[in-house]
């Protein structure tokens, strides 16, 4: 099972989030802590805040005074409404919160079940509970309420986790929107790239695309980002997302300002020339698509050429997970443009790199239909098995996308709406 723990100060919200989906039938109240009842046993927003009202009136200078839980087991585990209410009232207990208001939410509108558990960290006498190794202390209970109810352990998924969050989107799979969002919002925190083709190449590894758009609001031109979903082939596969849905980090303000960065950081990057190197002995050694693309991938380097209705290549782009960089052919150099590769593969026209021999070898022919399917939509084999031996390799993604696992997107989309409803209010008065 794994515990999430989020805090704001923003109580309301964190109640009506999860009050939403019990009115919209895609949730439930277990049952609450402290929590003032009603006659009908049903509640609204506004009484559950009630209960919690003398806690924030005492609050002395805790900014962020509500927590915001979720315990999510293993999507095989079989768990009954009272075992969870009881694994709940174990986990505040353990915690430091037993005595405190808190309310439990069921959720049911994903594959898996879970529950949310929103309270406030400051007791009667608006004091700050203590949370001193907080995170250390969640992953110990989480694990004796496995030991104690028979729950799959965390541990035990630990790899197919990993697992997960390297394999691209699965459109068929469902749950589409988190799994964008586990990848869109955390990329630029992890890689340079200087224009919106080569994070597109980059996004392309996880079988997600983002195209710009522009329209008028309130007689003014507005830009945005829309995230698209692709299938194995690179083709669109479902509804686009908005950027605004997935926070500030994937928005194209955000994007054009890492833009901005990444240009004066890769200007004179120390890893280009050993990209340039490897790239040359790849062109060399090898004489096809497929071949290229292999060798570069073993050494840690994705190549995502892009084609036109009638094959042709009009773009390449080399994405090094070493240094984390990503780089147009052109902006390597001259001679690894798309032209240059373009008349390699379709052409048999072989490259001269400069100051290297031209190749001697006989071109075989290759057109994208002689390519595995998958590719490049796919992410490296060696990130996911114990054959590679490049430590650096694994370093380069080993820490990526900490908080992608459980966390629930949805939320976060509440949270903007609520915020600009409440803008829209005070722009009215």
């Amino acid at each position: 099972m794994i515990a999430k723990i989020g805090r704001s100060a923003n109580l309301y919200g964190a109640l009506a989030y999860n009050q939403l989906k019990v009115e919209n039938e895609k949730g439930e109240i277990l049952f609450g802590n402290k929590i003032i009842e009603t006659a009908s046993g049903l509640y609204s927003v506004a009484q559950l805040v009630q209960s919690f009202a003398p806690y924030l009136i005492a609050n002395r200078n805790t900014e962020k005074h509500t927590l915001h839980i979720s315990l999510n087991p293993d999507p095989k585990d079989e768990i009954s409404d009272d075992r969870y209410r009881e694994m709940a009232e174990a986990y505040m207990q353990e915690m430091g919160y037993g005595q405190q208001p808190y309310v439990v939410f069921k959720h049911t509108d994903i594959d898996r079940s879970h529950i949310h558990i929103v309270s406030v960290c400051v007791d009667e006498e608006g004091k700050k509970i203590a949370d001193s190794f907080e995170k250390m202390r969640s992953m110990n209970v989480c694990r004796e309420l496995e030991r104690k109810y028979g729950l799959i352990p965390a541990t035990d998924k630990e790899h197919k986790q990993i697992d997960k969050v390297f394999r691209p989107v699965d459109y068929k799979a469902g749950d589409v929107k988190s799994r964008i969002a586990s990848v869109v919002r955390h990329l630029p925190n992890y890689y340079r790239f200087q224009t919106l083709g080569e994070f597109n190449a980059l996004l392309s590894l996880f079988n997600i695309t983002t195209e710009k758009v522009q329209g008028e609001l309130k007689g003014k031109m507005q830009q945005g980002l829309l995230y698209i979903p692709l299938n194995e082939k690179g083709e669109r596969a479902g509804h686009p997302f908005k950027a605004s849905l997935f926070g500030k980090n994937a928005g194209l303000p955000a994007l054009e300002l890492h833009y901005a960065k990444c240009k004066e950081t890769l200007k004179d990057h120390v890893a280009k020339p050993t990209i340039k190197a490897v790239v040359t002995i790849a062109v060399q050694s090898t004489s096809d698509e497929e071949a290229f693309k292999k060798q570069l991938r073993e050494q840690g380097i994705n190549v995502v050429a892009r084609r036109n209705d009638t094959g042709r290549i009009y773009g390449i782009t080399f994405i090094d997970h070493n240094s984390k960089t990503v780089w147009n052919g052109s902006r390597l150099g001259k001679e690894f443009s798309s032209n240059t590769f373009n008349d390699y593969w379709n052409n048999n026209i072989e490259p001269e790199i400069k100051g290297q021999v031209k190749l001697q070898s006989k071109i075989s022919t290759s057109n994208s239909t002689d390519l595995p399917a998958n590719e490049p939509h796919r992410l490296f084999d060696f990130l996911n098995t114990a054959e590679k031996h490049d430590e650096n390799l694994l370093d380069a993604f080993g820490g990526l996308f900490p908080e992608a696992q459980g966390e629930d997107y949805q939320e976060q989309d509440f949270a903007n709406r609520l915020k600009k409803k409440r803008n829209r209010i005070r722009g009215q008065k």
